[in-house]
């Protein structure tokens, strides 16, 4: 019987001589539709009052893609703008990973579109999809080859275009989802600032959220998907900063998926948390899916929260069902 090797047998230097480091987070960049729709059109349509969205929702407007734009275009504006504000060139980059649910087309990928609007020549370009975990999920693998050696500089983006993806007449999707894209630029560091990522999923309860291939639409089951998101997004929480050797009070903001106002309020509320540390931007942006956790990272920058230094909770849950968390040091530790 094959055994796992026990922990003084693991080796400690990655193969062929690379040597085991830290990553950090040196950019951060955003991009959404400019077309924003509001409520009421929504509300009139599904014959329901707008503060009836609003209440169960959290949400009051959602950017909204036209017809003729693509993802992967929406994804390299994250991305130019990522690499923008940590003074970076797409050149420099060994790889482009791109979680989103929603592409343009079954195949080819968004990545290597999106690495070659860039100008990413270099670099390889790999999608994951775990719905609206994803970002969390390209996260960990982008550390995993940031920390290995294998790669020096990674664009990790969360790209959505969800509102192409519901059903207009469906109560539970129609107000939910919009469209938005974010980035960020990953290296290697001597002290990693990126704490150990939590990842889980449960695939027997996957019928809670799915898109049908022969529909495209996404349903939802909207009451068993609370209580499964916030169960599993405290408990991940938790699991997170006790790997990362903290204590909850020691993190100064929780950057979660922005999935729905009341889960946002449920998580916080179960972990016992100051409601200002919690990003809520759920009522401008809807839910993004894997583009939601960097809307809110931007949000909280604009709002003078997020700075240098910080300690960030980074946590989602999605279809799959997946679920997954980390603590970040927030910027450069060569800056």
């Amino acid at each position: 019987m094959l055994r796992d090797p026990e922990p003084a047998t693991l080796p400690t230097v990655a193969p062929a001589g690379r040597q085991l480091r830290g990553s950090e987070i040196v950019g951060l960049g955003v991009a959404v539709p400019e077309t924003i729709v509001a409520n009421a059109p929504i509300a009139a349509r599904l014959g329901i009052d707008e503060e009836w969205i609003v209440q169960r929702t959290g949400i009051e407007e959602r950017r909204v893609a036209e017809p003729g734009e693509r993802l992967f275009e929406l994804a390299a504006r994250a991305g130019e703008r990522a690499l923008a504000s940590a003074g970076a060139s797409a050149a420099e980059l060994d790889l482009v990973i791109v979680a989103t649910t929603s592409n343009d087309e079954l195949m080819p990928g968004a990545s290597p579109r999106v690495a070659a609007a860039l100008g990413a020549s270099a670099a390889g370009a790999t999608d994951v999809n775990a719905a609206c975990t994803g970002f969390v999920y390209a996260l960990s693998l982008a550390c995993a080859q940031v920390e290995s050696g294998r790669a020096a500089s990674v664009l990790v983006v969360g790209a959505d275009l969800m509102a192409r993806m519901i059903d207009p007449d469906d109560r539970a999707t129609a107000a939910v989802f919009g469209d938005g894209a974010g980035a960020v630029l990953m290296r290697g560091t001597a002290a990693g600032r990126i704490g150990p990522i939590v990842l889980g999923a449960d695939g027997s309860n996957a019928d809670l959220i799915r898109t049908p291939k022969e529909t495209g639409k996404t349903e939802m089951q909207g009451h068993e998907t609370f209580r499964f998101a916030v169960d599993r997004m405290a408990q991940v929480s938790a699991e997170a900063v006790a790997a990362a050797g903290l204590e909850l009070g020691d993190v100064d903001l929780f950057a979660y998926h922005q999935a729905n106002g009341r889960i946002l309020r449920s998580v916080g509320e179960r972990l016992r948390l100051p409601a200002e540390r919690v990003i809520d931007c759920i009522d401008r942006f809807g839910n993004t899916s894997a583009a939601s956790i960097p809307l809110a990272l931007e949000q909280a920058r604009l709002e003078g929260d997020l700075v240098p230094g910080a300690k960030v909770l980074i946590g989602g849950f999605g279809a799959g069902l997946t679920w997954g968390a980390t603590v970040v040091e927030w910027g450069s530790a060569n800056a």
